[in-house]
């Protein structure tokens, strides 16, 4: 089969098209005939050597794809030849082929088409995990969103709203808030000339944010700690502003506060398949019924997939960007 690999660590140019194996089927497995796949800040940092593959996954890059089941595994049931899925991965996407663990699959929901399904299973799964299963969201929650107009902020805009809550986000422009705002965000904050502190506590009374979602890391941890509310929980999913920050533990105490620090790719197949049956069951519902929506930047051919890394890169996207195969 043909597919992107990585012969050596660098920028968007190693990303090399090739042809490989195609990926064996063990027990508990689908193999997937690959419509799209969905392109992910994690495939960069893969690509630059800062997030590697877990133990016996893929070294292709790609977590996330929509196509058609070619063959089932021993051991599979509830799937069968033909059937139109999308899935979350531990790797192996951005590819013509690709071997998922049965608990990882996922139907496309109704109204969505097999090339934009490709764009929900790993947004979907990081935003109901962290947001709902982690964070404990509950209905009348103000949720704080670092990159809204992001993959993950788009879907977890919509999914808050359709939950009952008060979404805030940070976004670097005008155009970006203003889709924001349109996908139902109520506290618009631009990153780059106002102070999220200052805008969320202004905007709740004083009294902040009981959950943020964040992506930036150490670069917004003390300011993350200050715009929570009493019983807050900051969730920390990625460290695009680095690794290693300051920790006021006295704020942290007199707030009550939580600071959690999550990732997917690496959570074995049965907690896999726990959040995997979450978002079939309760998330899954919101998108059929229209509620919530894939919000898609753009598509690219398998082939161009230094190009769909230079458009992350850069941030000029809003929502996600896909590959086609």
């Amino acid at each position: 089969m043909r597919a992107i690999t990585i012969p050596e660590f660098g920028d968007e140019s190693v990303l090399t098209l090739a042809e490989v194996p195609d990926p064996p089927v063990a027990e508990g497995e689908v193999l997937v005939d690959v419509a799209a796949a969905g392109v992910n800040r994690a495939d960069l940092m893969q690509r630059q050597g800062f997030y590697p593959p877990p133990k016996g996954a893929s070294e292709l890059p790609g977590l996330e794809v929509s196509g058609r089941i070619a063959e089932v595994g021993d051991g599979v049931t509830g799937w069968s030849i033909g059937d139109e899925v999308c899935a979350v991965l531990a790797g192996g996407g951005y590819a013509e082929r690709v071997a998922v663990p049965a608990g990882q699959l996922l139907p496309i929901p109704s109204g969505v088409s097999l090339v934009e399904a490709a764009g929900l299973p790993e947004v979907a799964c990081t935003v109901w995990s962290n947001i709902v299963m982690t964070a404990r969201f509950t209905g009348g929650d103000t949720v704080l969103l670092h990159g809204g107009s992001s993959g993950i902020g788009t879907m977890a805009i919509q999914v808050v709203k359709a939950l009952g809550g008060r979404v805030a986000v940070t976004a670097g422009s005008a155009e970006k808030l203003e889709r924001c705002r349109q996908l139902g965000a109520d506290i618009l904050i631009n990153y780059r000339e106002q102070d999220f502190v200052e805008e969320i506590k202004a905007a709740t009374d004083g009294r902040g944010a009981d959950i943020i979602l964040d992506v930036i890391g150490a670069k917004y941890l003390s300011r993350n700690v200050s715009a929570l509310a009493s019983d807050g929980r900051l969730v920390i999913i990625g460290l695009q502003g680095g690794r290693e920050g300051e920790l006021n533990i006295g704020e942290l105490l007199a707030k009550r506060g939580s600071v959690i620090a999550t990732s997917l790719r690496g959570r074995d197949l049965a907690d896999k398949a726990r959040i995997v049956s979450q978002v079939r069951e309760r998330l899954w519902p919101l998108i059929a019924s229209g509620a919530v929506r894939p919000v898609i930047d753009q598509t690219l051919p398998l082939a161009d997939a230094a190009e769909a890394h230079r458009i992350l890169n850069a941030s000029q996207h809003i929502g996600k960007v896909l590959l086609t195969v």
